[in-house]
């Protein structure tokens, strides 16, 4: 399974790289720049869910859910983009981050509760 999905990253960031040099942008792709418009389009996929009340899939429809699937589509693109420009592994970031999450957050310790690791009882 991580061989399929380390595989898969390492395809879209080729299908990136491709789509960027093909319009020679690599030049405006700064970390910086790249981080920005990460945001950006983070902030946009969170617009499809502003004023829903749950933001659960049934109250979106096809045609909003398309659009979510786009935004999704367009902040992996930058991360992925990103990612390459600082030559990072993202699947061995996750696992080292998991690996961080899982101390922080003890399965026994927090087990339904939503709270930051900082307001659970030492």
């Amino acid at each position: 399974m991580s061989a399929a999905l380390e595989g898969d990253l390492a395809r879209l960031r080729a299908l990136v790289r491709e789509f960027v040099d093909e319009r020679d942008w690599d030049q405006f792709h700064t970390p910086k720049n790249l981080a920005s418009a990460l945001s950006v389009e983070a902030a946009e996929l969170l617009e499809h869910f502003q004023w829903l009340q749950h933001g659960r899939l049934e109250e979106l429809g096809p045609d909003k859910l398309a659009e979510v699937r786009h935004e999704m589509a367009d902040v992996l693109v930058y991360l992925v983009r990103l990612a390459d420009k600082l030559d990072v592994d993202l699947f061995a970031a996750v696992q080292e981050k998991m690996v961080l999450n899982r101390a922080k957050y003890p399965a026994e310790q927090v087990r339904g509760d939503a709270r930051k690791y900082y307001e659970y009882k030492k």
